[in-house]
């Protein structure tokens, strides 16, 4: 016995070191270091703790509670299990601290006469299990917002095997709560279609079926006999093709159908009828009217959902691998996966700003702008865009004058030209950005659907293919792309011509085929001082914490936002004050409660927008900063994107760094301005 018991101890002390898994040994009552493994003193930042209390030791720890609990096991020989606890760990006394989360357990020991006599720590380090989770969890919100959010109907269905062999029925696994306003039948989700309308089933089988089975998407009409209801569709293949499913999106066109019947009817009749159903006749056309407007819509949301249904395949995707390896235990390989994730939610955030530039519907932040400038701090990007082929000329008009513009949509319009410009030429050529100013006479002004008056013209021109005349006519439609499949979005143009026309101008193409092409945005001049040319646009530093005492309130009805935000501020050190809701906040504001920064989402409920409850906030507190937080343009309430002073503005989504950074900017300048 002797001799085994001589052999184990050497190998419980090597297990001892070599654990993955942290381990400490506290003895008495006052909680003094006996042992510690090298994981658990890597975990505290390599710290002497052998022979010290864990008070001495590790003060941080003292400062969370973690002395209470082990008092409380001591005296009572109960057991503490922890899962994924938070704790704020400092690697050196004093130092910044670093968010873990752990799960361990505090183990009473005791000697012969059954007393507690020590504590063993046993534990292990989850925070990239916990980060991972959390990552995936916020994604799957932003996911089933977007899935709500569509006012289509939309439903993703897959295929199984059915009375007639494989593929032969399908299954509703996902719909929205468009669905029921547009199919009419409720409570789709785990439905059989056969169970559905089994008299039809053929029907849609084959259709969706050959969507499966080629790859190719599709968009039809149909009715559902079912419901009476006649729909317009569009269906895609979910990739992989494995997965057997197919996204469909689809809307109501059952006004528009009756539509078109009563007016052929009418017409057929018209000359014995004429006096009796001309006002049928005017109301069936106001109908037809308003269903042509919603087919324009439906193409446009065909473009959206298949745009879209890419973006959250990659985002599905990548967080169903990133749980796999976790499940498998390989948290060093979740990285790339979450990294993609997060790339898919930023296309999805440049996609939505692309379609409000062309429905001129964003809000913009316009200020002096020196074209000259813009373009000549843009040429190393622009550059690097077109590649070593095609040769760059800038040609900038002298005394050219200001614009008011935003900057960075500025910049981002140019950009798209230029990179439209290199895809037409394949095998290199030149490309030329010119500037100069315009006065617009009445005709002249007229050609381009302008008022008459002085504009800036920025002209970006190619020796490339060049468009034919039904091209340059559709070319600034959204979704309208010449390029192959999967090389464009079709918005670029779009954007650029939204963007030009809410900033009080104008785009246009002048192109021949085999000739080349050259697209010109006009601007209004504007009266006053240039904008400084080589004033940065944006500020890559890192976000600076709270300098001290700083107090922000914080208004958002929809919870996840308020809670990143408040987490944010919190994790910087500001002192942060939230309410869901403008009549709730006034209450704050009408307090003693200092107050340096209010943030405010626009769309408030109870009767009082983002907007309102600014106003009223800087009628009661004069002064006082204001960030709006805006989910779309909301340019209306925003009195159409002009700001007062000490007014800001933000477009979700936004990456939290940025975030961070414009509020330690408005805080700065508000300090600096009291100064």
């Amino acid at each position: 016995m002797h001799s085994d018991a001589g052999l184990i101890a050497p190998i419980l002390t090597q297990m001892f070191e070599q654990a993955p898994t942290f381990m400490a040994l506290l003895r008495g009552p006052d909680h003094r270091f006996d042992l510690a493994n090298p994981s658990y003193l890597r975990l505290i930042g390599d710290r002497e703790v052998v022979g010290r209390t864990l008070a001495e030791a590790l003060p941080d720890a003292v400062a969370q509670g973690v002395v209470d609990i082990l008092d409380d096991v001591y005296r009572t020989g109960v057991p503490y299990t922890a899962n994924g606890a938070r704790f704020l760990i400092q690697a050196q006394p004093g130092g910044p601290s670093e968010e873990r989360f752990l799960d361990f357990v505090y183990q009473p020991l005791r000697d012969a006469d059954g007393k507690v006599n020590a504590i063993f720590v046993e534990g292990a380090d989850v925070t990239e299990r916990t980060l991972s989770e959390r990552a995936r969890r916020d994604s799957e919100a932003l996911y089933k917002g977007l899935f709500d959010a569509i006012d289509e109907g939309f439903c993703i269905i897959e295929f199984l095997y059915g009375p007639d062999g494989p593929d032969s029925d399908y299954i509703h696994i996902q719909a929205n709560a468009a669905y029921e306003r547009h199919a009419g039948i409720p409570n789709v989700v785990g439905q059989k279609l056969r169970e559905m309308v089994p008299d039809e089933a053929d029907a849609w089988v084959a259709r969706y079926g050959a969507v499966l089975r080629t790859g190719e998407a599709i968009r039809f009409q149909q009715e559902l006999v079912a419901t009476g209801r006649h729909l317009e569709l569009a269906a895609v293949r979910i990739e992989p093709a494995s997965r057997k499913q197919v996204a469909v999106i689809f809307q109501d066109i059952t006004a528009r159908r009756r539509a078109e019947i009563a007016l052929a009817e009418l017409n057929a009749t018209l000359e014995q009828q004429v006096e009796k159903r001309s006002a049928e006749l005017l109301a069936a056309e106001e109908a037809l009217r308003q269903s042509q407007k919603m087919e324009a819509v439906g193409q446009l949301t065909g473009g959206i959902a298949h745009d879209f249904n890419n973006i959250l395949a990659g985002i599905g995707g990548s967080l169903e691998m990133a749980q796999a390896r976790i499940a498998q235990g390989r948290i060093a390989d979740t990285e790339r996966f979450l990294t993609g994730a997060k790339s898919a939610v930023r296309r999805a955030a440049s996609l939505t700003e692309r379609l409000l530039a062309f429905s001129r519907r964003q809000t913009l932040a316009p200020k002096p702008v020196n074209v000259n400038g813009l373009v000549n701090g843009m040429l190393d990007l622009i550059t690097r865009s077109v590649g070593p082929t095609i040769a760059i000329e800038a040609v900038g008009a002298a005394g050219l004058w200001t614009v008011h513009a935003d900057a960075s949509q500025l910049e981002n319009a140019l950009l798209n030209l230029c990179i439209n410009s290199r895809d037409a030429m394949p095998d290199g050529g030149r490309l030329t950005i010119e500037t100069a100013n315009r006065w617009m006479d009445e005709r002249a002004a007229r050609s381009r659907d302008l008022k008459p008056g002085q504009y800036v013209s920025l002209c970006v021109s190619d020796t490339g293919t060049g468009m034919t005349p039904d091209v340059i006519e559709r070319a600034f439609d959204p979704f309208f792309t010449t390029k192959p499949i999967g090389q464009g979005t079709g918005l670029g143009l779009s954007m650029v011509y939204g963007f030009a026309g809410q900033s009080g101008g104008a785009a246009r193409i002048y192109s021949e085929p085999g000739k080349g092409t050259m697209i010109c945005i006009y601007l209004p001049r504007r009266a006053g001082d240039l904008a400084s040319e080589g004033e940065a646009l944006t500020d890559q530093a890192h976000p600076q914490p709270a300098a001290g005492g700083e107090t922000v309130l914080v208004v958002d009805d929809e919870p996840l936002v308020r809670m990143l935000v408040v987490e944010q501020l919190e994790e910087l050190g500001y002192l942060v004050v939230e309410a869901d809701d403008g009549p709730s906040a006034l209450k704050i504001i009408d307090t003693k409660q200092p107050i340096d920064l209010l943030i405010t989402d626009v769309g408030l409920p109870r009767g009082m927008n983002g907007r309102q409850f600014a106003d009223a906030a800087r009628a009661r507190r004069p002064g006082l900063e204001v960030l709006f937080i805006t989910g779309y343009a909301e340019n209306a309430v925003l009195n159409h994107g002009h700001l007062d002073a000490g007014m800001h503005i933000m477009t979700k989504p936004f990456e939290m760094e940025v975030f961070a950074r414009r509020v330690r900017e408005l805080l700065d300048g508000r300090r600096s301005a009291k100064i």
